[in-house]
């Protein structure tokens, strides 16, 4: 019975790694159709996938500013802003992630929103194999295109039109700045006409870009 289970067990571990590595593989070049993500968004799915290359620089520098400032030097993980995040949410208040910008990724092409460590252990695994087999550059063109910016709403592109009437390619670094502050929570957080605190943490990830670009720290997505 025993030997029974493990051989099963064992099977199951090679039919899913084999899974996640031919999905891996293909979307290292094929635009991601869909995510569990959009399709069980209530509000329909509007998005337009674009080349990394149509996406305008500020957008890149304006998520590497709001949500992952190591993205160039980090190998998927950030230790340092788990630990923090993981104290901080010791403390009650406002939960902080702490999630990399690889692993959102793996988080919204191959598995779904909400939290537990079976879900997060699945991220870790995807969060690998996309920093070893995409890189850098493929995972912030990914990112970008399925990343939720609105109410049924996915990618710059289709955010950068519903925000400001045209496209991603020609993002201003307010316009980015407004809609990476969004990013979080982009079904409750105004990016057109921010304001409190939402508008001050635009203009300070406005501010932080000239850091990103400044110091090269999104060198590693135009290498």
């Amino acid at each position: 019975m025993i030997r029974t289970v493990a051989f099963f067990v064992a099977k199951l571990i090679l039919w899913f790694v084999g899974l996640s590595l031919a999905l891996v593989l293909l979307f290292k070049w094929v635009p991601v159709p869909v995510t569990a993500t959009m399709l069980m968004d209530e509000n329909g799915i509007t998005k337009d996938w674009e080349s990394l290359g149509s996406i305008d620089r500020n957008m890149v520098r304006a998520v590497i500013a709001a949500e992952d400032s190591k993205f160039c030097s980090h190998n998927g993980f950030d230790a340092e802003a788990i630990a923090k995040a993981a104290a901080q949410n010791a403390q009650g208040g406002r939960i902080r992630g702490g999630s990399t910008i690889t692993q959102q990724t793996a988080k919204n092409v191959f598995l779904w929103q909400g939290g537990g460590y079976f879900r997060k252990g699945l991220e870790a695994w995807f969060a690998f194999l996309i920093e070893n087999i995409w890189g850098k550059r493929r995972i912030m063109e990914v990112y970008l295109n399925v990343a939720e910016t609105g109410i049924g709403t996915y990618g710059a592109e289709a955010g950068a039109q519903r925000y400001f009437q045209h496209t991603a390619a020609r993002l201003t670094t307010t316009e980015a700045a407004r809609m990476a502050a969004a990013l979080p929570l982009p079904k409750k957080r105004a990016v057109t006409n921010p304001s409190g605190w939402l508008a001050r943490h635009g203009n300070t990830i406005r501010q932080r870009m000239n850091v990103v670009a400044g110091d090269g720290l999104d060198s590693c997505v135009y290498e």
